[in-house]
């Protein structure tokens, strides 16, 4: 039985709305986004806005602190390097158990991804970048590989929107992507690991102005 489809609420699309502003770089890190002056913005109530941040909150999107308004958190050059750290030894878990075959998933992230039209905010990008990713960990068979990735999400995030600086030309980092997951299906693993290796070895604009 097919349920019908439920309206998209105000609170999610104020989230929506907010989302993609942040992992466009539109918001900048510091910046407060007190309650007052967003509802005033987009025309809703204080406890609209209310729910919309703590959902950001929530995703690790923003923080919120006492007595502060929420704001999206810096995050550092030295935080990337060590979100890398930790996210290299996963996805060499992930690459042990894919090497050698086709995540239909991630290929069809990387084509949604080529198909964004070429005014498309950058909060598409990291979103069909975050869902290649997330398909190539699932294909691994692991939930708790998944979990631990989970984890790491926010940070990817935002750390993907510094990549606006270092990928001017989307269709280099899209081309990227693509050679990647050509090595994890091509295989053998000690192949697939070094692409990988290599692939997560970019700057994250370390040598752009932040």
């Amino acid at each position: 039985m097919t349920l019908p489809l439920r309206p998209l609420s105000t609170v999610g699309a104020l989230a929506d709305a907010l989302r993609s502003r942040v992992l466009s770089g539109e918001i900048e890190p510091g910046t407060p986004l007190p309650e007052q002056e967003i509802a005033a913005s987009y025309g809703v109530a204080r406890p609209t806005v209310r729910e919309a941040l703590a959902s950001l909150v929530h995703e690790g999107l923003l923080r919120r602190e006492r007595n502060r308004s929420a704001y999206v958190p810096e995050v550092t050059i030295s935080d990337l390097q060590d979100l890398m750290y930790v996210r290299r030894p996963l996805e060499d878990l992930m690459v042990r158990a894919v090497a050698g075959r086709r995540v239909p998933e991630a290929d069809a992230a990387l084509r949604r991804w080529d198909a964004l039209p070429a005014d498309a905010p950058w909060s598409e990008t990291v979103a069909e970048h975050m869902a290649l990713h997330q398909a190539l960990i699932e294909a691994a068979g692991s939930p708790r590989l998944e979990r631990l990735y989970a984890a790491l999400a926010a940070e990817t995030r935002l750390g993907m929107v510094r990549l606006r600086a270092v990928y001017r030309d989307r269709d280099v980092l899209i081309r990227e992507h693509r050679e990647l997951l050509d090595a994890l299906a091509d295989g053998p693993v000690e192949h697939a690991r070094a692409a990988m290796t290599a692939h997560l070895s970019h700057t994250w604009g370390s040598d752009a102005p932040p």
